[in-house]
């Protein structure tokens, strides 16, 4: 990794392919404001990302590689031709003002609602319900998941290639690369979950076996863009939400990332914290340091930074980038805040789904205030 200046916020970093500028970067973050019909990026989501593009590197939203694996209402997908090139609206909007984007590929599993298939069930590695709510929209608000189906050992090869077509679409559109959603209870983690994965064919039952349907996306993904433009968001050890459970964290993914260096991927962006800022630890815990030593391509923590605590991570080289939630919603020009010491905008957190412009496009940067 590249020598940390004496700002370590402020050093360049080289990530795969990919030189970034500074290791401020911009968290994928669901914003449900894709317009309907179509689940389509619009001129609206340009100008969202392209305000933040000094950030190091935009991670997108979440963004369904398929029909199949839609869960939430008002989130764009990468499917069709028209959402293609609503999403060459982003990118040009992102580069054009000098900045650099990744998409994040998703397929939600389970955590869905049979209304956004027609009325058959979402799919799983297994038969169980998350007990989780998912967001229906409008009036109708939230929803408990519904039951998923098990996926036959016929259909994985399917999945594999919904995500490999996302990963072309992608690089039509004039992204600088692609992220794997492997975390926050989705169907790959679903996978990886001994708590979700009851199945007792090749993708069930063994580590080996569990990471299988992961190591095989990423392999297909790779195969598009080459591996060093291509990462894994992951969600190590975190209590099991939506069901996701791993009674064996450290073994999981420490054999998880044997195969990512096998395959050269590019990063790992690890969800180490939810919670408030105050609270999260100085330390890593020994589940993230021994993914940190075993995985050699660029560690990115993920979870509730503030700009001190990013600047200690890296001075402790716990990490080689910092990714950033909340703080980059409300402040579009978050590098330069940090690098002037000057005060944040609070989030608006009722505008954090849905909706339109107001809460989304509209706060302030340093030289409107100026």
């Amino acid at each position: 990794m590249s020598e940390i200046s004496p700002d370590p916020l402020f050093a360049p970093l080289e990530l795969g392919a990919l030189r970034l500028p500074n290791r401020v970067l911009m968290s994928p973050m669901t914003r449900s404001r894709a317009q309907q019909p179509g689940d389509l990026p619009t001129e609206l989501n340009a100008r969202y990302y392209a305000q933040r593009a000094s950030a190091g590197l935009i991670f997108t939203e979440a963004t369904q590689v398929s029909p199949q694996g839609k869960g939430y209402a008002f989130t764009p997908g990468i499917h069709s031709d028209e959402q293609e090139a609503g999403w060459r609206g982003v990118t040009e909007a992102v580069h054009a003002n000098g900045g650099r984007i990744v998409m994040q590929l998703w397929h939600v599993g389970r955590m869905s609602h049979e209304e956004f298939h027609g009325g058959e069930p979402p799919v799983a590695p297994s038969a169980i319900n998350a007990n989780a709510q998912i967001f229906l929209g409008g009036e109708r608000g939230f929803a408990p998941t519904s039951t998923p189906r098990a996926l036959a050992l016929t259909e994985l090869p399917g999945i594999v290639e919904q995500f490999r077509q996302g990963a072309e679409r992608a690089k039509r559109a004039g992204f600088d690369g692609v992220q794997i959603h492997g975390a926050n209870a989705y169907l790959l983690h679903q996978f990886l979950s001994d708590g979700a994965n009851q199945r007792t064919d090749a993708y069930g039952g063994s580590i080996t076996n569990r990471i299988r349907l992961t190591v095989e996306v990423a392999e297909a993904v790779a195969s598009v863009w080459g591996p060093d433009r291509v990462g894994l968001r992951i969600g190590p050890g975190l209590g099991g939400m939506g069901g996701a459970s791993e009674s064996d964290p450290i073994p999981l993914y420490t054999a998880l990332a044997d195969e990512l260096n096998r395959l050269s991927l590019a990063y790992l962006d690890v969800i180490e914290y939810f919670g408030p800022s105050d609270k999260r630890p100085t330390e890593p815990s020994d589940l993230h340091r021994r993914i940190r030593q075993r995985f050699t391509g660029a560690y990115l923590a993920n979870g509730a930074f503030t700009a001190e605590s990013a600047r200690e991570a890296l001075k402790r080289n716990h990490t080689d980038a910092a990714i950033f939630g909340a703080p980059f919603l409300a402040n579009p020009d978050l590098p330069e805040r940090f690098r002037r010491g000057a005060p944040l905008n609070e989030p608006r957190r009722e505008t954090f789904f849905g909706g339109d412009a107001k809460g989304y496009i509209d706060y302030p940067t340093l030289s409107w205030a100026e």
